[in-house]
């Protein structure tokens, strides 16, 4: 009973920078852990970043540790993804999705998905 909305995608050239947001609907935002996703044309839909319900720990795929940051505000029901240095591989539709499955960090484990995102990364 959650629904999610991204918003902050778009067209950026190589090296520049995004947020992307995503909000949340209902009361409970703060019982479930939050992770960003990507699906490149031709490819899997992939973990890139995932965050415990109280921001108390996070997790980074290796393609974009030390570029993106995760992080939420429970206050407002909103997760952030801020990603810096992007790159033209970063170039894909990012989804956000939430579970209440606090030990999982693979796609299959998360019940609600947000509709995506597009972000282009231009060289």
């Amino acid at each position: 009973q959650v629904q999610l909305v991204e918003s902050g995608g778009g067209l950026v050239q190589a090296g520049g920078s995004l947020r992307l947001s995503c909000t949340a609907s209902g009361r409970t935002f703060s019982r479930y852990a939050m992770a960003w996703f990507r699906q490149a044309p031709g490819k899997t839909r992939e973990t890139v970043a995932g965050i415990s319900p109280l921001g108390t720990s996070t997790y980074y795929a290796d393609s974009v540790q030390g570029r993106f940051a995760i992080s939420r505000d429970n206050a407002k029901n909103t997760v952030y993804l801020r990603m810096n240095s992007l790159k033209p591989e970063d170039t894909a539709v990012y989804y956000c999705a939430a579970t209440t499955n606090i030990g999982s960090q693979s796609p299959g484990s998360y019940d609600y998905w947000g509709q995506g995102t597009q972000v282009t990364v231009s060289s």
